[in-house]
């Protein structure tokens, strides 16, 4: 496997006269063995990212290095890099084994030995090995994709490429595969490139994850650093579901002025804020999960109407009314709050963001504080763990 490095990578396509520039300036480095997600609203340029890595498209400005070697201008043959498609792109007239031998058997040397080995082998690691002398139309969904994965495998890249491979899947099977797969990453210890629009399957997935919007990089981080850290509002708005409630304040130097509500500052907000100026305006921002229903009055708490109730089973999300806004809170499944109740609710001074208004930017984030769960015998190694955990990749 190899280090992937995109450095200044723009891509430019032109459209009845007009320029779409489709990624812009984008520069990361991949690290060797890394799962890194790429993450955005649709047309934000992730997918064309992946194609630039691949070699399908070619790059306007910058360069792409895979390994020690500038692949920029090299033919996708030649990249050795592998590649899952949303569509499996299976051919219909193949048998599994057919399908998994095929890339090999026309674009490499390979004896016919070795190719029955590195299939054998691949099947095996996927638990396919009975599907081998099945046509795609007698699998299904979830043994489609895995023979899709297979045929990657088989390649022995230096980097994998994966975009939307999950997307055409049942919800229940999507969560199942995402666990297969990151089983399959820490067996095969792949630098693998992971395209996908949905936030759950980047946090769950990722080593790091890179956030992008309009084709700009907007963060790139551990899940956990883009969930409680994000570098701006649009980060903070799409990472996390349901998404970060944020509300427009002016800074008052004793307080953050929302209509009808005064949020009282603590010390340690007014020294973070001290390069506002009274009449600033600001976006105050906090977590549905991080809402707080209480029964006494109190500091930075105020009553909101509850205008709609989502019971979810084991937590009701339920979606406040104020004077400022919709603030919409997570909370236990066991609570009861009904459609046009009045209800009290806190917002933690420990748990809020805030974000500059004009530009977006954070001027501060949350606390961050992390326990080790009950039964956990030891605490592995600083700075370790696993995805599903929210450790940080080394």
């Amino acid at each position: 496997m190899a280090r992937t490095t995109l450095d200044g990578v723009t891509k430019r396509f032109e459209s009845g006269g007009d320029t779409v520039v489709a990624v812009d300036d984008l520069s990361i480095d991949i690290r060797d063995g890394e799962f890194l997600v790429l993450v955005g609203p649709s047309g934000c340029g992730k997918s064309t990212t992946l194609r630039t890595v691949a070699g399908l498209e070619t790059v306007s400005e910058g360069t792409i290095r895979i390994g020690n070697q500038d692949v920029t201008g090299v033919k996708a043959k030649d990249r050795n890099i592998a590649m899952v498609f949303q569509n499996y792109a299976l051919y219909p007239q193949k048998t599994v084994r057919g399908n998994m031998r095929f890339g090999l058997e026309m674009a490499t040397e390979l004896g016919d030995d070795e190719i029955t080995r590195r299939v054998e082998e691949a099947a095996e690691l996927l638990d396919i090995t009975d599907l081998l002398d099945r046509r795609p139309r007698a699998l299904s969904g979830g043994q489609q994709q895995r023979v899709a994965l297979g045929r990657a495998i088989v390649r022995d890249p230096d980097v994998f490429l994966m975009d939307e491979p999950l997307s055409n899947l049942d919800a229940k099977l999507r969560t199942q595969m995402r666990t297969e797969l990151q089983e399959l990453h820490d067996e095969l210890e792949a630098t693998t490139v992971y395209v996908t629009h949905d936030q759950t399957e980047a946090m769950t997935m990722g080593d790091r994850i890179a956030v992008l919007n309009h084709g700009r990089l907007q963060q790139v981080g551990t899940p956990m650093e883009l969930y409680y850290q994000p570098e701006n509002e649009f980060v903070a708005s799409f990472i996390g579901s349901p998404s970060m409630n944020l509300v427009d304040a002016t800074y008052e130097g004793e307080t953050l002025a929302l209509d009808g509500f005064d949020y009282a500052l603590t010390e340690t907000h007014r020294e973070q804020l001290s390069s506002l100026s009274r009449g600033d305006v600001v976006r105050l921002g906090i977590r549905p999960e991080d809402v707080e229903l209480v029964d006494e009055p109190g500091p930075r708490t105020t009553e909101f109407t509850a205008s709609i109730v989502e019971p979810m089973g084991n937590e009701n999300v339920v979606h406040l009314e104020h004077e400022f806004g919709e603030v919409v809170a997570t909370i236990g499944g066991s609570q009861v709050v009904r459609q046009g109740d009045r209800v009290r609710a806190r917002l933690p001074a420990d748990h809020i963001h805030v974000f500059d208004g004009g530009s977006g930017a954070a001027v501060f984030n949350r606390t961050r504080t992390e326990e080790t769960a009950p039964g956990v015998i030891g605490g592995g190694e600083a700075g370790g763990g696993s995805r599903a955990a929210g450790g940080d990749a080394p």
